[in-house]
């Protein structure tokens, strides 16, 4: 009688989990490598997103060197992040996948030109763009608080081996909707059949004759300096 060994066996949820952790690991200690700063952000929890700082900027271990992070707390963390992370910084979101800021900063990330994790738990949100899903059983302190110490550490075991990060301007994850050549961006100043945008290279001004009327903060898809189809979260 012959059965399935342990080294024989299909990967299951935890080796899964333990794939995208390493990945997201990878891919923030890249970035971190590049100068990036990490902002932390968990509406309703705000301890997480402080705590989270807290330990990347203050390395409990001798040796490990401090990385840069800002706890986004206080007022609507959705413009903090916007009006304070640079191109190219990171977004560890705290919180539950039907949580409307949380989902609202995902989908505008990409625009931003900004990497992002999302640690969360409950009903799974839509993949949106660039953001790596660590998902966890449900929202037990101390299982939300293993998840970020092990992120955190697997940084730091990524850093202490540069030969593996991403090179400097490796290219983001991919986006279902922003396929052939369709840049996000996001509506900073409308004017009429115009507007100025931001997008992950800075602002530029686009037509916005095909979209119609617009607003500020709007997500729109550009190509070629055309808005041509505003985007809503379902299109996300």
């Amino acid at each position: 009688m012959t059965g399935t060994t342990p080294d024989d066996a299909p990967p299951g949820p935890d080796d899964e989990a333990a794939g995208r952790l390493a990945a997201c690991a990878l891919d923030l200690a890249g970035r971190f490598a590049a100068g990036a700063t990490l902002w932390a952000v968990a509406p309703g929890r705000e301890d997480h997103a402080s705590h989270v700082a807290v330990e990347f900027v203050h390395p409990v271990i001798v040796g490990k060197r401090s990385l840069p992070a800002i706890a986004a707390t206080g007022g609507d963390p959705t413009d903090r992040v916007r009006t304070g992370a640079r191109s190219g910084d990171l977004v560890l979101l705290v919180g539950p996948g039907d949580d409307p800021v949380l989902g609202d900063i995902a989908r505008r990330t990409p625009a931003w030109g900004l990497t992002t994790a999302w640690i969360g738990w409950g009903s799974s949100r839509p993949d949106d763009c660039g953001a790596h899903r660590l998902w966890l059983d449900g929202d037990a302190e101390e299982d939300v608080v293993r998840s970020y110490h092990l992120l955190w550490e697997l940084v730091h075991v990524c850093l202490e081996q540069p030969d593996v990060l991403p090179g400097v301007g490796a290219d983001p994850a991919s986006c279902p909707v922003c396929a052939d050549d369709l840049d996000l961006a996001e509506v900073a100043v409308p004017d009429g059949d115009r507007a100025v945008v931001r997008t992950p290279e800075g602002t530029t001004t686009v037509d916005t004759t095909l979209v119609g009327p617009i607003r500020t903060h709007d997500l729109v898809l550009v190509q070629a300096g055309v808005a041509l189809q505003t985007v809503t979260g379902d299109a996300l």
